[in-house]
């Protein structure tokens, strides 16, 4: 019974009603922008999945991470910080916890891994121009098997979930280093290669790029002057996804912070307020992935206004593409005799191209379609039928 009592007592919130009542407004805004920003980014990825390109394979990744860590955590969170404790129970706790490490840290090493392939393509462009797709499928397999291990950790007692300090939710035990060897082994190796580490890589990966693009005028022309589509959208996405990086561990930084001033010192000195702050910043992470590509990213904003301006077109009524080209073409029919070209003269079927001297023999003849072609500044009046024998450009 005491335990019982114990357990129940992690799950109260210890901080005031109204700071609860404030993060699950601020959770339930993160919820609904991230469901949303994720999702139709999802969406356009999935339109244009034939020319996706390798490094694009990790901002999809992230998206997922993101909805995911959306769609295990914020249904929990929310409803416990309205009613001021925790409402699922221990296994659930454990199980939230997971779910926030795994995904937390799959869009971590995710970040990290895409810093690599951005500095790979630009400072050693004869190795970054042979990694293809499936390069990326399988180093996005290895972001998920990296970030298991130490999701799965704690449930095979290498460390401990258990309640956040503020009550209302669950994560990594961080008081049991404090008392604990080999709970504190695990908080030493997660500081180290799931902080530290991809931090530093992030780090000098981007500053790699920047010295490279600095220090070498033919870099910049080969990676960044638009010689191809290709390398132009490689130095976007190097770009965008330094702004990532950027919101991401912003966003991550405060609660690495708090955690290893509860793990490695004293965890009652830490102000429950303190790590509910720093909570609520971790969490909005999962909004910045889709805000940062869907606004910034040209192709993937181009999509996105072609998939709005359709839907906006079918909650009008207009009629659908088959029915549009069903109604054209019996319109056609129906106005065959003045169908215009872009000249904007009508279709002669009266007489055929250069016969106008032998009527007799035009007259026997089939009706022609006629245009025009613009060379330089003088019309010359052809048949269509005569088009594919001229030059496709001097069509108007």
């Amino acid at each position: 019974m005491g335990n019982a009592s114990d357990v129940s007592s992690l799950f109260v919130s210890t901080i005031s009603k109204e700071q609860d009542i404030l993060m699950g407004s601020l959770y339930t805004v993160f919820c609904i922008l991230s469901l949303v920003g994720n999702c139709v980014l999802l969406l356009v990825a999935y339109h244009k999945r034939s020319t996706l390109k390798p490094a694009e394979f990790f901002i999809i990744n992230l998206s997922i991470s993101d909805l995911g860590m959306t769609l295990a955590l914020f249904p929990l969170a929310i409803p416990s910080a309205f009613l001021h404790r925790w409402l699922f129970g221990e296994i659930t706790c454990q199980l939230y916890g997971m779910c926030g490490v795994l995904f937390g840290l799959c869009s971590l090493t995710n970040l990290t891994a895409l810093s690599l392939v951005c500095c790979l393509k630009v400072c050693l462009p004869t190795y970054g121009n042979k990694f293809s797709s499936s390069h990326a499928r399988l180093l996005v397999a290895g972001v998920w098997c990296y970030a298991s291990v130490f999701a799965v950790g704690p449930l095979a007692q290498w460390g401990h979930y258990s309640a956040e300090p503020y009550g209302t939710a669950c994560c990594i035990d961080w008081h049991a280093p404090n008392h604990e060897l080999l709970a504190l082994s695990y908080i030493i190796c997660l500081f180290v290669f799931c902080y530290a580490l991809p931090c530093t890589i992030i780090f000098l990966s981007y500053a790699f790029i920047l010295l490279t693009v600095r220090g070498s005028r033919q870099a910049v022309q080969q990676h960044v002057s638009p010689q191809t589509k290709t390398t132009n959208a490689h130095a976007l996405i190097v770009k965008l996804s330094v702004a990532v990086c950027i919101g991401f561990l912003g966003a991550w930084t405060p609660y690495a912070v708090v955690a290893m001033w509860a793990a490695f010192g004293d965890a009652t000195q830490v102000p429950p307020t303190v790590f509910a702050l720093a909570a609520v910043l971790a969490k909005s992470s999962t909004v910045y992935n889709p805000m940062v590509y869907l606004l910034c990213k040209p192709n993937f904003r181009e999509c996105l206004y072609r998939d709005t301006s359709m839907l906006r077109q079918m909650m009008r009524g207009s009629p659908q593409p088959q029915e549009r080209f069903g109604s054209t073409s019996q319109r056609n029919k129906d106005t065959s005799a003045s169908t215009r070209f872009s000249n904007g003269q009508q279709e002669s079927y009266g007489a055929c191209l250069n016969c106008t001297e032998n009527t007799a023999l035009c007259h026997g003849t089939r009706p022609q379609k006629t245009a025009c072609i613009l060379t330089g500044s003088v019309y010359t009046e052809v048949t269509v039928s005569q088009l594919t024998s001229k030059t496709q450009p001097d069509f108007i």
